[in-house]
């Protein structure tokens, strides 16, 4: 298998751009939704797509993704059906890296080697376990790099050097580092602390970094692209698609969070690119 995210990462580097990784729980806000959302954030200019697996106690996530996460299970969605969207949206979608998000326990109840090789059938090119340190799985790290699934791992200000050697030993693809103490959705970005980081990161860490938590619009999203390779944006995605879509009637509801995601990210994808395009020109 093609390593499509690395690919896409090494060629957004090489032209000087950031990737933008959108995070969506899967089944929001229909079970049937979530495959043309992917297609349509892909659209929109997503590099990658996050896609969160549902859980009942999601202990990073803050209320917004916890809200949809329980609306999902809600309506049946499980790290089975989870993998059958995947291998759905790769029917007709063959070049978007798609990472999924989540937690131990949907691994551990289907058995991690299960699951390794029914990611890889469905198309999956990267893994972020929120709750595997990366010191106490070196096992299923190997088991993911043989179908060249890329570990993924969090960093986070309060992490250390030790911390971070590790991740560079076990990580592929990018690491997520987590601009702020808390749960997804809170505070508020502080850019220079995050530029701070991101260079004591990239002292120990050789893969792209990219960066999550509290960016939420085209403005937060353009400063963090001129300091990171990736910017990850989660909850206010999720926040304008529930606006778009509830008190709808159920037939309406998926074309209005599609029309809504789309449009929205198209503009912090412009917005991204407008960093791109000031930098190539000072450059000249």
């Amino acid at each position: 298998m093609t390593d499509r995210l690395t690919s896409t990462l090494d060629q957004l580097r090489a032209q000087g751009r950031a990737a933008l990784i959108p995070y969506i729980p899967a089944g929001n806000p229909l079970a049937d939704s979530t495959v043309p959302l992917m297609h349509a954030l892909a659209k929109a200019g997503s590099d990658v797509i996050e896609l969160g697996i549902p859980f009942s106690d999601p202990m990073a996530d803050g209320p917004v993704i916890q809200k949809a996460a329980e609306h999902a299970i809600a309506q049946g969605i499980g790290l089975s059906k989870v993998l059958e969207i995947v291998a759905q949206f790769r029917e007709q979608d063959q070049t978007t890296p798609v990472v999924l998000m989540g937690y131990a326990n949907p691994i551990e109840r289907m058995g991690q080697q299960t699951f390794v090789d029914r990611a890889h059938a469905a198309g999956i090119d990267g893994i972020l376990v929120v709750d595997y340190p990366p010191e106490e799985i070196m096992s299923f790290s190997a088991m993911l790099e043989k179908v060249n699934i890329a570990p993924i791992f969090l960093l986070a200000p309060t992490s250390t050097e030790d911390r971070m050697k590790t991740v560079d030993q076990l990580a592929r693809g990018y690491v997520y580092y987590v601009s702020l103490r808390g749960v997804t959705g809170a505070g508020h970005l502080d850019v220079e602390d995050v530029a701070q980081q991101v260079a004591r990161i990239r002292q120990h860490v050789s893969i792209p970094v990219g960066v999550g938590f509290g960016i939420s619009d085209a403005q937060s999203a353009a400063r963090i692209a001129e300091v990171a390779d990736a910017v990850v944006i989660g909850s206010k995605l999720i926040t304008v698609m529930q606006q778009a879509w509830e008190g709808l009637p159920v037939e309406k509801q998926t074309e209005a969070a599609i029309q809504a995601g789309h449009d929205w990210l198209a503009g912090i994808r412009q917005a991204m690119d407008q960093v791109v395009k000031s930098q190539a020109g000072d450059q000249t």
